[in-house]
């Protein structure tokens, strides 16, 4: 069973970036996500139960420091300590928030092979997600493309809290939460992934996946790589950010 969402520990909250040239991206966005007669995202770019699942904002100076990759945010039991492992490990801190009381309440941080992420505290939500409605926006799978899976894994492992286990394609492996259930996978480079980068890409799901691949290079962006019979495609929009979009089931 795969899925990211989740209100616990190696739950995938949201995912947000900081952008250059934001109004144009903000459009680029809201025509590729909201197709179809039944549009799952708003132009807001949260899901269309107002949840704000992701979230583009202007590239100021506060964001200087983060990379241009969509940053996908962990649920972890303990944010410092995720953090200061993540640097005992090759990684690095690129911002970390603290409240009054010196307690952490999130970070940035990038792996060792530069793919951004964040960590956050986990989320209490009795609900845990059960009552949103199918045809709302959300983050349906994670991806990274690494050279080395096996110190990858372990990495993540230890920063986030997953564990490792076989994919169904020989050399992946599924990230998974405590319950067993897998947030993320993690792939070798390989013919299938060439020209993509080591960072996280996001499946976004739509309503009308040919119209979304028309809107992608009608708008300045690219289709890098698309698996035909699983309707799904990785993208690169107009100022090379990956992410991937795949038609709603």
């Amino acid at each position: 069973m795969r899925s990211p969402f989740f209100h616990g520990v190696g739950g995938v909250l949201s995912a947000d970036i900081a952008v250059p040239d934001h109004e144009r991206e903000l459009g680029f966005y809201a025509k590729v996500l909201t197709t179809g007669q039944a549009p799952l995202w708003r132009d807001d770019l949260t899901n269309n139960k107002g949840t704000p699942i992701i979230g583009l904002g202007a590239r100021t100076p506060e964001y200087e420091a983060l990379p241009l990759q969509w940053t996908p945010h962990f649920e972890v039991s303990d944010v410092a300590a995720s953090a200061a492992r993540t640097v005992e490990l090759g990684g690095q801190e690129l911002m970390h928030g603290k409240g009054d009381d010196g307690q952490s309440q999130w970070a940035a941080l990038v792996d060792p092979n530069g793919a951004a992420f964040g960590v956050i505290p986990v989320v209490v939500d009795e609900s845990n997600g059960a009552g949103q409605p199918e045809n709302s926006g959300f983050i349906s799978w994670l991806s990274l493309v690494v050279s080395d899976v096996s110190s990858m894994c372990e990495f993540y492992e230890q920063v986030v809290g997953w564990s490792a286990a076989p994919a169904g394609i020989e050399g992946r492996r599924e990230m998974r939460r405590l319950d067993g259930v897998a947030a993320a996978e993690i792939c070798p480079f390989n013919d299938d992934n060439e020209g993509i980068p080591s960072v996280w890409i996001l499946y976004l799901p739509v309503d009308d996946f040919a119209e979304s691949l028309r809107q992608v290079r009608e708008g300045g962006g690219e289709v890098v790589g698309e698996v035909t019979g699983a309707r799904r495609a990785v993208i690169r929009d107009p100022i090379g950010v990956f992410l991937a979009l795949q038609a709603n089931k």
